[in-house]
């Protein structure tokens, strides 16, 4: 179980998720990313960073039966510290970032994917955020990069799903791809994007950031205020034990 941090080749390097069965992370995996993509940020080699996962799915979010395991809030502390840096970290990325999204993609990695700057997705991935069957908050900012207003809203409220091929047809997922070719159009988007100046890149992401109508950085700081409001109610606890004695990993 791991976060690993390669150069893929020509300046364009492949962050990898691997934590069985969901990669549903725990609190190092979090903070192992935002690592990661600092380093990746800070080495002059680096053009291009593509973010994917191994297994089933993309991201399942957090993982709930560590955070129920734990005593105290340390686990949900660390969680929400993680998930921030995290995001913080790919949207910051002074090199552009491309979610490759395989399976499902939900709470934290609507969060990842959602921080990126491009999301190229496989035709087997869906994306949702459950965050209010869990008793928390938190990725509204991130999914609200993807949906318009009020399917925003509806999502949210419902926990529902949305599949990469609609979120293609409203223009947030660049490419819909069979699942066995993800990677290799991942890359292939990487490889056109590094054979730019990267000079000129890195200055056009940091202004594409500057003009970003909403602060997606500041706004999720926002949601995790909620969370921990819910947290200390005793609300999120309920809940989570319910997930966790339901026996489901993953939402469809």
């Amino acid at each position: 179980m791991a976060i690993t941090s390669k150069m893929h080749h020509d300046g364009v390097r492949a962050v990898t998720m691997d934590y069985p069965p969901v990669n549903a992370l725990p609190v190092e995996g979090w903070f192992a990313i935002s690592e990661a993509l600092n380093e990746a940020g800070r080495d002059p080699d680096t053009r291009v960073v593509v973010l994917r996962a191994e297994g089933r799915g993309f991201n399942a979010g957090v993982d709930i039966k560590e955070m129920q395991a734990t005593e105290g809030f340390n686990a949900i502390l660390g969680a929400n510290r993680g998930c921030y840096l995290a995001f913080k970290a790919i949207y910051e990325c002074p090199v552009p970032v491309i979610a490759a999204v395989n399976g499902f993609c939900l709470g934290g990695g609507v969060g990842l994917a959602g921080s990126a700057d491009i999301i190229i997705a496989g035709e087997d991935a869906y994306f949702g955020v459950p965050e209010v069957d869990r008793g928390a908050l938190g990725a509204a900012t991130h999914l609200s990069r993807l949906v318009p207003a009020h399917l925003l809203r509806t999502l949210y409220y419902t926990s529902r799903t949305i599949t990469a091929q609609r979120l293609a047809e409203l223009g947030s997922v660049a490419e819909v791809v069979p699942a066995g070719r993800l990677d290799a159009a991942a890359f292939a988007l990487a490889d056109e994007i590094a054979a730019k100046d990267t000079r000129v890149v890195r200055a056009a992401k940091e202004a594409l950031n500057g003009i970003d109508p909403v602060d997606v950085v500041k706004n999720y700081r926002w949601e995790q205020g909620f969370t921990f409001e819910l947290n200390l109610g005793g609300v999120a606890d309920d809940l989570r034990d319910d997930f966790v004695a339901s026996g489901h990993s993953t939402d469809k």
